[in-house]
């Protein structure tokens, strides 16, 4: 399960954890303290590393699925293999022929001679299929066990960059509204400057009416 993000808030540990950090820690605690609302300490490892990536203004996406299975060995590829091929139509349409050809030479043999080696109701064929199954099932639960790692780690990829990516957007928030401030203070000092030399204007030209 995914972390809940806690509110965007100042919290009363932040300045004593950043005295306590490196540099670029003291970056990255800053911006747990401000954009998470919690010290960096305080963070799971993975927002603590989303938190150094916003620090350092580095990338976060990579293949994930190398890193959830880099060097996959034989006996995974195997499994896999099984797994693939147990479950595609070209497996069903061999099982199903598997069965008619068995059901149809017993009856054919029964017929032309009177006996054969696998009579009604196939006791053979259902322990050679009971033995397929027991073979087989494990076999795909493996392959299941590795997707199911895959798909971890995916998802915690997922989730780093979509963090990473709301914690870009909220520092983008606050560049723009300084931005802002800055121009409107840049706006107020223009007009003040154009309100005292037009008052000096005013000025100058009242001795000259009276």
């Amino acid at each position: 399960m995914k972390p809940a993000l806690p509110r965007r808030a100042e919290s009363k540990h932040g300045s004593r954890s950043r005295s306590r950090l490196p540099a670029v820690s003291r970056d990255a605690d800053a911006i747990a303290t401000e954009l998470l609302g919690a010290p960096y300490v305080s963070l799971d490892a993975r927002t603590q590393k989303v938190a150094r990536h916003v620090a350092q203004r580095t990338h976060i996406a990579r293949q994930a699925a190398d890193d959830a299975d880099p060097a996959p060995g034989r006996s995974a590829l195997a499994a896999d293999a099984v797994a693939r091929f147990g479950g595609s139509w070209v497996f069903i349409g061999l099982f199903g022929l598997t069965m008619v050809v068995w059901v149809g030479l017993n009856t054919w043999l029964l017929g032309q001679r009177g006996s054969t080696f696998d009579p009604y109701p196939y006791i053979l064929l259902n322990l050679f299929l009971s033995m397929l199954a027991a073979i087989q099932a494990p076999v795909i639960l493996m392959s299941q066990n590795r997707q199911a790692e895959k798909d971890r780690s995916h998802a915690q990829h997922d989730y780093e960059v979509n963090l990473k990516a709301e914690l870009e957007i909220m520092l983008l928030h606050d560049k723009l509204d300084l931005l802002r401030e800055d121009q409107w203070r840049e706006l107020l000092g223009v007009q003040s400057e154009q309100l005292r030399l037009l008052q000096h204007l005013v000025d100058s030209r009242a001795p000259a009416n009276a």
